[in-house]
């Protein structure tokens, strides 16, 4: 595909989800591929932060073209292994090892099923990504989100603290591994704190448009019937209502901006701003949740010419 000269320039939020990531990978590889867009800032979470530092690295070693060879190296690195769960306890998972696996979770800490701290998103991060370089030189305003332990605020670590450290912390499930201790204090996923947070976008950002990608539908038409079903949207809930009330909030300053009033800088710029929303739809209702924790390459490569399509339609509405 031809690429198109940028003409205009947006924010992105990218939510995290394990290995639904793939979904975020797509939307952005689509992106790059086009070439119209610009990107502003990038507030990410958990596997969306994977895919803004792959973004990031990659644009700084060859723009467009390198941003998408990096994400698609990151996610064939994800590929290679056959499921998250063999990553964290080194055994050859099936599905119903796999279970067991996540049962044994609700007895054991992370530190008694997996002593060791084995952490292959750890590895590959690190051989992916310069964090020296990204601190330095990133052409975007970078927020990963993580969540503080003891209290549950959220915590953003932008380009001046971006670390390895940092991007995991913003993936770590503390099911399965310990928190990640950055100067005196414990972080688990960023998830339960803001997946993705959209504030830093508003507030510290030039862009209008915000897209959101997220990787799991924000409303299901059915409500889950089963006890698997009534878990696994528990779990999805968990991981999504600081995002729909942080877009609510946003929504109510706006209506109430609508009306006709002298407005302050910081106004006029909320009136202005202009959220989107990408996701995966019904497309994904018919996996379980446990396929966050899979890595086959056929399911990562099915999620992003998912997320390509979307992306496709996206741009397309947004024209007409």
């Amino acid at each position: 595909m031809p690429k198109a000269p940028a003409d205009s320039t947006i924010s992105l939020a990218l939510q995290g989800g394990g290995a639904h990531g793939a979904f975020t990978w797509g939307v952005l590889d689509y992106f790059l591929e086009e070439g119209s867009l610009d990107f502003d800032g990038i507030s990410a979470t958990s596997s969306g932060a994977m895919n803004a530092c792959a973004l990031t690295q990659g644009w700084l070693d060859g723009e467009r073209d390198g941003a998408r060879k990096m994400l698609a190296k990151l996610w064939e690195a994800v590929g290679a292994q056959a499921s998250l769960m063999r990553w964290a306890f080194a055994s050859p998972a099936g599905a119903a090892t796999e279970r067991i696996l996540l049962g044994l979770t609700r007895y054991f800490t992370p530190q008694e099923m997996n002593p060791l701290g084995i952490n292959p998103v750890k590895n590959i991060a690190a051989a992916l990504f310069d964090f020296d370089k990204i601190r330095n030189s990133s052409p975007f305003k970078l927020f990963i989100a993580a969540t503080r332990v003891r209290d549950g605020r959220l915590k953003l670590f932008d380009n001046a603290d971006l670390t390895l450290d940092a991007l995991i912390a913003s993936t770590c499930l503390p099911q399965l591994f310990a928190a990640v201790e950055i100067d005196g204090e414990a972080y688990w996923d960023g998830g339960y704190a803001g997946n993705p947070a959209i504030e830093p976008l508003v507030y510290l950002c030039n862009a209008e448009t915000i897209a959101c990608v997220l990787v799991q539908p924000i409303e299901r038409a059915q409500p889950p019937a089963t006890a698997r079903e009534i878990g696994e949207r528990i779990t999805e809930l968990s991981f999504s209502t600081t995002f729909i009330r942080e877009l609510e909030t946003l929504q109510t300053a706006q209506n109430m901006l609508a009306k006709n009033f002298p407005l302050t800088p910081l106004g006029q710029r909320l009136k202005k701003i202009d959220i989107q929303v990408l996701e995966p739809g019904e497309s994904l209702d018919s996996y379980s949740a446990k396929t966050r924790l899979t890595a086959r390459m056929d399911f990562l490569r099915d999620l992003r010419d998912l997320g390509r399509e979307r992306a496709r339609a996206w741009l397309e509405k947004r024209r007409s």
